[in-house]
């Protein structure tokens, strides 16, 4: 023994000097960097998803297509969670979960929603997943109002839906019913709603080439997406920097429309 106290690694050493490095370059506080370089991984999965052989895209859009629980997957790794200055956004573990449901209480209540299925078949294999939302935007859109409900009457609904497949006699249905039935019984979900809205949102505001959440508008960060039964947003939901109550703004909002990571 030498009295020499060995110093024991950090796991994390080396991104907190990352951090530093770049909170010193940019002038920024070490908080902000953090930020910037956690953002750095959505990022990277952003430009991985655009350089997917056509053999990828096509596996990615078989799976989009594949009601519910396959669309849900597909939507949930297709938008990350994002770090804003309003807090993490596209967040929580039941966020797939809940789409799925959403989706399954759809096609137990509206079943004439869901595309034909040589429709969804011959649009997996293009491997486009706008062509995949296209065909799905009605569905899509349909999900997406079902969570303006009031919270009781949503639960109620997915419930009711759920119920109704575990005693029907499709097998897949009830296969998928029994399976979300279990995590609805059995796991806390409701603070994933936000995070499952912010993906729909996110979906379908992009052939409008409006702003999804986690956008910047001048100091403010897109939360939220209003919308009406068709058409594009009829107005977005802000939130401040350093604040956390929220205001609306019409469509046309001018400003900078970056990606909220500072």
């Amino acid at each position: 023994m030498t009295g020499t106290k060995r110093r024991h690694p950090v796991p994390d050493r080396a991104r907190r000097r990352a951090i530093r490095a770049l909170a010193a370059q940019l002038g920024v506080a070490y908080s902000v960097a953090a930020r910037l370089l956690a953002n750095e991984h959505r990022q990277l999965l952003f430009a991985q998803r655009e350089q997917r052989t056509f053999h990828a895209r096509v596996r990615d859009t078989r799976e989009a297509v594949d009601l519910p629980l396959g669309r849900a997957a597909h939507l949930t790794a297709r938008f990350p969670r994002l770090r804003t200055p309003a807090g993490v956004l596209y967040d929580g573990p039941g966020r797939q979960t809940i789409l799925a449901m959403l989706y399954a209480t759809l096609l137990h209540e509206s079943p004439h929603l869901r595309p034909a299925a040589e429709e969804l078949s011959w649009v997996a294999e293009l491997g486009e997943e706008a062509a995949v939302d296209i065909t799905c935007v009605a569905l899509d859109r349909a999900a997406r109002l079902l969570l303006e409900e009031d919270s009781w009457h949503l639960w109620t609904r997915i419930e009711a839906a759920l119920t109704a497949g575990e005693t029907g006699t499709d097998r897949h249905v009830r296969n998928v019913a029994i399976t979300l039935a279990r995590e609805l019984r059995t796991v806390s979900l409701r603070g994933s709603l936000p995070g499952a809205r912010q993906t729909l949102d996110a979906l379908l505001v992009e052939p409008y080439q409006g702003h999804a959440p986690g956008k910047r508008l001048r100091s403010a960060t897109v939360v939220k997406v209003h919308w009406g039964r068709s058409g594009p947003p009829n107005a977005y939901e802000v939130q401040a920097d350093l604040r956390s109550n929220t205001r609306v703004v019409p469509p046309n909002t001018a400003g900078d429309s970056r990606t909220a990571s500072v």
